[in-house]
């Protein structure tokens, strides 16, 4: 059994989709980011840099529990110990491994703060919606020219797939006009489709409206004064 700490957020649902895809019997731990949970000490014991999701596998290498944080680290650690979504070795898995890279350090950050500056930011500033924007369109075109010449981001099917498609469910919010990359937008409409996926976005799916507006409390545990406190 997994225990699967998490909050439908874009590196939630990665896990919530790899674990339905993979099959793997998974027990679901809410942590509601808005409410300060991600700061309780039995949180940071997972996951020391109090971010979503972490894992607790009760049956990890030679059958001892193993905890793992960082969602492309758990997005790893899925794939091998089952055997799928990410190949053994050889050019096949590093494909694989440098469209998750590219996720983890551009994609998830760059439309994040995108999404921040044109909706969450408590004032508007031209200048970062004008670079985070711009950035998410470059970023998109990338992903668009992969797309016109393989199916999946790695060729088949994987975590490199999980890890990115999340991210831009959010599209409209991020300034972008998916019809405007029809390679992703191709891509996108196939592995929504998918039932693992559908049922991993179902995952804690009635606290999501809870993102959608936040009080003041809830805005400065997210992005006030307590993200810094030294714990």
């Amino acid at each position: 059994m997994i225990d699967l700490y998490t909050w439908p957020t874009p590196n939630g649902h990665k896990i919530h989709i790899a674990l339905e895809e993979l099959g793997l019997a998974y027990a679901v731990h809410a942590v509601d980011i808005g409410e300060g949970d991600q700061f309780k000490p039995a949180f940071l014991k997972i996951s020391p840099n109090n971010r979503v999701p972490a894992i607790v596998d009760q049956d990890g290498p030679k059958g001892k529990p193993v905890s793992l944080f960082e969602s492309g680290a758990i997005l790893i650690y899925l794939a091998e110990k089952t055997g799928r979504l990410l190949a053994p070795g050889g050019k096949a898995r590093y494909l694989t491994v440098q469209w998750l890279m590219l996720q983890m350090g551009g994609i998830g950050p760059m439309l994040g703060q995108a999404h921040h500056f044109r909706f969450y930011a408590p004032e508007q500033i031209p200048y970062a919606i004008e670079r985070y924007t711009h950035e998410a369109k470059r970023l998109y075109g990338v992903l668009d020219r992969r797309l016109a010449e393989a199916e999946y981001l790695a060729g088949e099917y994987g975590i490199a797939d999980i890890a990115t498609f999340p991210w831009l469910r959010s599209w409209e919010k991020q300034g972008v006009a998916l019809p405007d990359y029809p390679n992703v937008q191709r891509w996108f409409a196939a592995i929504e489709a998918r039932p693992a996926v559908q049922r991993g976005l179902q995952v804690l799916a009635d606290r999501a409206n809870k993102q959608q507006s936040f009080t003041d409390r809830q805005r400065e545990i997210l992005f006030g004064r307590t993200q810094y406190e030294r714990r």
